[in-house]
């Protein structure tokens, strides 16, 4: 039996993930300087990579950095209900992981280390540990 491995186009990755990200920045009512910043792009590139037909590349640590918030979406998602789930990231936390400041700026500022922290803070939660 011959194993065959379908990979998908590098750009057709970029244009999904890109998508599923837009519309988590928007259901979190992101600025876009936060959508931007969560995704460690400038505002311009941001406003260009949200629009179809984007053509530029994104870096392996962004392409990480959207998959963990997606993951991020999904585990709020399945936690909580939907009032909450939306506006979790973008309301002040006194978790040890944010010290009183909005999970989204902490992830902002903690860059992909602590984007990948929140999201397996919330995978624990969800897991019950």
């Amino acid at each position: 039996m011959q194993l065959v491995l379908k990979t998908r186009d590098p750009a057709e990755v970029n244009a999904i993930a890109l998508k599923a990200y837009g519309r988590v920045a928007e259901a979190w009512a992101l600025s876009q300087r936060e959508a931007a910043a969560l995704a460690d792009m400038s505002e311009s590139t941001w406003k260009r990579a949200k629009k179809p037909g984007f053509t530029g590349e994104l870096t392996k640590d962004q392409l990480l950095r959207l998959s963990a918030v997606i993951g991020i979406f999904k585990s709020l998602d399945l936690y909580f209900s939907e009032p909450l789930a939306r506006s979790w990231m973008t309301r002040p936390n006194g978790g040890p992981l944010f010290g009183g400041a909005r999970p989204v700026d902490a992830a902002i500022d903690g860059g992909l280390p602590q984007i990948l922290a929140v999201r397996t803070y919330l995978d624990a939660l969800r897991g019950g540990v």
